[in-house]
């Protein structure tokens, strides 16, 4: 029963992909390609480096995530830093590019100077990461061959397209993070690191520079979702799974193994949906062409 799969971005809500990905191995399906963008890209890239998911979730449960954002010399204009990122990825990934991975994989990115979507499946697979999870504005943009790269959930929050062309005549198992359309969208405080006290923190969020960026932000997190939704309902994954982590923000500290169990809570729930795409009769009418 071999599949694709598309990781889509959300921050601290990423860790739900651990779930996902450790049920469809439970339930024995072969993860054949991977795609990610944003957090979903990183563990997209663990993962299809050859690290399980118990040794990802593993690897989330050790970092200390007080020491993550601080800054690196020449970063760029951010709120924050990714200096203990980069020290971590070259911890778990090393030298490591696309040509070593054990399966197919690539993640998005969206270069400011094109206002294009950039997909990443060639060369450093560190480079790809810190390009993937360049947050606009949070996360200084990354520079490579002539780019000046954020976040690929920007234009496409879920690359359902990408697995697909990673594995043609698969089907796609998306994993969407985002909050359903209607949903209120949660205030949004200024991100900073966990070391901040309380005190100080609230009272730079009643700043009113402060409150002005939580409509910005509110406003953008609405739009994000519709461009999900859009994107979903034009590249059509044959299966999507919708974690309840919309209570989660980006940079929360969360404890990746109760995340994770919301990831196999949602796959569980659309287990109908997957063994019915994956059975013959619909997999023979895709490789003829034919609507399922």
């Amino acid at each position: 029963m071999d599949i694709s799969v598309a990781l889509g971005g959300g921050g601290a809500k990423g860790n739900s992909h651990i779930g996902v990905l450790r049920r469809l191995e439970k339930e024995g399906y072969q993860i054949r390609a991977i795609a990610g963008t944003s957090f979903g890209g990183i563990v997209a890239v663990l993962y299809a480096s050859g690290y399980t998911p118990a040794q990802i979730e593993d690897l989330f449960l050790k970092v200390d995530q007080t020491k993550l954002y601080g800054r690196r010399p020449n970063e760029g204009p951010a709120l924050l830093g990714l200096a203990g990122v980069n020290q971590w990825l070259d911890e778990v990934l090393g030298d490591r590019t696309f040509a070593d991975l054990k399966i197919p994989c690539a993640v998005t990115a969206v270069d400011l100077n094109c206002g294009c979507e950039v997909i990443l499946s060639e060369g450093p697979v560190k480079d790809a990461v810190l390009s993937t999870i360049a947050l606009p504005g949070i996360f200084p943009t990354f520079e490579m061959n002539g780019w000046r790269l954020v976040d690929g959930g920007v234009l496409d929050p879920v690359p359902v397209s990408v697995a697909r062309s990673l594995a043609r005549n698969l089907p796609v198992v998306a994993v969407a993070l985002t909050a359903p359309i209607g949903e209120p969208a949660r205030p949004w405080g200024v991100p900073m690191p966990s070391i901040v006290p309380r005190v100080i923190a609230d009272r730079i969020n009643r700043l009113n520079v402060a409150q002005a960026m939580d409509v910005f932000m509110r406003s953008i997190d609405i739009g994000n979702r519709a461009m999900a939704e859009y994107r979903l309902a034009v590249d059509k994954p044959e299966v999507l799974v919708r974690p309840a982590v919309s209570h989660i923000e980006l940079l929360d500290r969360v404890d990746p193994r109760e995340v994770a169990q919301l990831g196999e809570d949602a796959l569980e729930a659309v287990l109908p949906d997957l063994k019915r795409a994956v059975s013959w009769p619909v997999r023979l009418g895709r490789w003829m062409g034919v609507k399922a």
